[in-house]
């Protein structure tokens, strides 16, 4: 939520974080703004809406010359969107700027503060008070005053930074709150993510909690929160530029859907060798392993739905107890961990506010950390005791597809790792479970093969009102997955239910031509399923059934069915959530939603 952009260089800087920030646009915004110093001042343009609108009016940056600025786009957290609320805000004299991602939390003490030393406020925004700090404590010197402000402010904030009155610097700062810093062949940068930056360096600098960067054309120099130099390293960044475009496809969340093949296989290929499971940065010997007793999968949104599958992946392979927490509830519950568990934290950003908070809890506690992650570099990478890549590279689409999938794949490695280590599971049964991993990329692409007879259903269903999703085991995982991307991309209420506690009241709520998804890829629990859908049916349900290949039987109760390829019954979630990540793509699309950047939503949620 938020993004931030900075450049100073030899360029034009305007065109440069317009650019930038069309980059972060999936972080979710309300409004956006730059600043430019032109050579004698800030000039500075903001619009409420998206950032065509900020385009727009200033020509794509033509109007606002200068080599050195900062931009930002607004999630409202603190007043409405507006363009006084928008990012930057300035002091007094307008000397300096300032953009801000995260929450000031004592910033109504520190308003009053400075109200009583003659400041005046033109916004509702906890940001201004970092301005007026600034203006408070600059007596010449950028970094002591920056260094003053980071021992008053309390909270999370990434902040890029102008001086008017030093022309020739753009100063960054970071406490909880993602930023990076990269130099290119023409200047130096500073962004929430890496998609922002992609087009003009590879190497990036990660900045860590209470440190600040200052910028030059340059070079980069970093300093703690007391104002010493620090060395730092930069890190090369891979990613293909094209995987940050749209390529063709009309969303990027399309476009990563049909990414999803080439993500399985890239998680899943450095892993498997010699017919063997090989997770290096585990960092765990066979004998660690076996001294784990128990295992907490904490995380948030779609990737607690990948915790939940991992639950029942885990005990079933491994035999080993799990518990799975909302990264929200574990912080916040007293959870009792002990020194032989294991928390895994899985997050695709790496900047899960909740994530990282649950995270720094376990490892206060002196309990084993893993994190789950996508970035290369990110809090959670560098915080965790061992961190576990998804490498499904950058992901756009506030409705994660594709980091999913790969989330899965890494927890299935992770089981019969932990299973081949605590000898639940033969050989013969290993090479089993390699067989069908393998198969799964050609799998999928067969499922996305199928998009048209998806849509066509799609189209049935546009104005629903209500959707459930019902399903057993892992089944139920799917279908919390399922109900998730329905309801947050098509704004179509939606729920997910276990299907054995429909009778529990749940099945008060079907009427004559309510859709339900019914996921039942769990053979033993077929006869189960089958007889819920004949509950629903009865009461006027119009069924759609996600079943395996074979289970012909099912016809006989649900009114239309998708078959999925067979595989292995821990691995069906990589199969059942193409259908319903499609399905919920069209019904979206058909109602004429904004499919990447759903309402009110945000791709990394870096505040509670």
């Amino acid at each position: 939520m938020c993004g931030i952009v900075g450049y100073i260089g030899e360029s034009q800087a305007a065109p440069i974080l317009l650019d930038g920030l069309a980059k972060l646009e999936y972080r979710g915004y309300d409004s956006a703004g730059i600043a430019v110093y032109d050579g004698e001042d800030i000039r500075v343009q903001k619009a409420g809406g998206r950032l065509k609108v900020l385009s727009e009016l200033t020509h794509d940056g033509a109007t606002m010359p200068g080599q050195s600025g900062i931009g930002h786009t607004r999630w409202a957290t603190h007043g409405a969107p507006s363009d006084t609320n928008a990012h930057p805000h300035f002091n007094a004299a307008g000397t300096i700027a300032v953009v801000h991602n995260g929450i000031i939390e004592n910033y109504l003490k520190l308003r009053n503060y400075l109200k009583g030393k003659g400041y005046a406020f033109v916004s509702e925004t906890d940001t201004e008070v970092v301005a007026h700090l600034l203006d408070y404590y600059d007596k010449g010197d950028p970094i002591e005053a920056i260094t003053k402000v980071m021992h008053r402010v309390e909270g999370s904030y990434a902040l890029g930074i102008l001086f008017k009155e030093h022309p020739g610097e753009i100063y960054a700062v970071r406490k909880d709150s993602p930023l990076i810093v990269g130099h290119g062949k023409d200047g130096s940068l500073i962004a929430s993510d890496v998609p922002a930056v992609l087009r003009y360096t590879r190497n990036v600098y990660f900045i860590q909690n209470e440190e600040i960067a200052v910028l030059t054309k340059g070079e980069i120099a970093f300093y703690n929160v007391y104002g010493e130099p620090v060395e730092k390293e930069p890190t090369a960044i891979d990613w293909d530029i094209n995987a940050a475009e749209k390529g063709g496809y009309e969303h990027f969340m399309l476009k990563e859907m049909y990414e999803q093949p080439k993500t399985v296989r890239d998680t899943l290929s450095p892993r498997v060798k010699d017919g063997g499971i090989v997770i290096e940065e585990l960092g765990m010997t066979d004998e660690e392993i076996r001294a784990i007793r128990k295992i907490h999968i904490v995380a948030c949104g779609s990737a607690y739905h990948v915790g939940v599958t991992g639950k029942y992946v885990f005990e079933g392979m491994a035999r080993i107890p799990v518990e799975v927490d909302l990264a929200s509830e574990f912080r916040y519950r007293d959870p009792i961990l002990e020194q032989d568990e294991l928390v895994v934290v899985i997050s695709q950003s790496g900047e899960t506010a909740d994530s990282l908070a649950a995270l720094r809890e376990a490892k206060k506690r002196g309990v084993r950390t893993l994190g789950i992650v996508n970035v290369v570099g990110s809090s959670i990478a560098r915080e965790a005791d061992q961190v576990m890549y998804t490498w499904a590279g950058p992901e756009i689409a506030v409705a994660t597809t594709k980091a999913y999938s790969a989330q899965l794949i890494a927890e299935y490695l992770l089981s019969i790792k932990f299973a081949q280590a605590r000898g639940t599971v033969t050989e013969k049964e290993v090479a089993a479970y390699l067989k069908d991993l393998k198969r799964l990329p050609e799998q999928i692409e067969m499922l996305l093969g199928n998009k048209e007879r998806i849509q066509h259903f799609a189209n049935r269903y546009i104005a629903a009102k209500d959707v459930f999703f019902v399903g057993r085991g892992v089944d139920y995982a799917i279908s919390m997955e399922g109900s998730l991307k329905l309801k947050e991309i098509s704004y179509i209420h939606s729920e997910a239910y276990a299907a054995g506690e429909l009778k529990h009241g749940t099945i008060s709520l079907i009427e004559e031509g309510t859709l339900v998804a019914a996921v039942a890829t769990q053979e033993e629990l077929y006869k189960k399923t089958i007889s819920n859908i004949v509950e629903l049916s009865s009461r006027g349900a119009f069924v759609l059934a996600v079943t395996n290949d074979g289970n012909t039987e099912i016809e006989k109760a649900a009114d239309y069915v998708i078959y999925i390829p067979q595989t292995n019954r821990y691995f069906t979630n990589s199969l059942a959530i193409i259908p319903l990540q499609l399905f919920s793509y069209y019904v979206a699309v058909g109602k004429g939603c904004d499919v990447d950047k759903p309402r009110n939503l945000a791709k990394s949620v870096t505040v509670e």
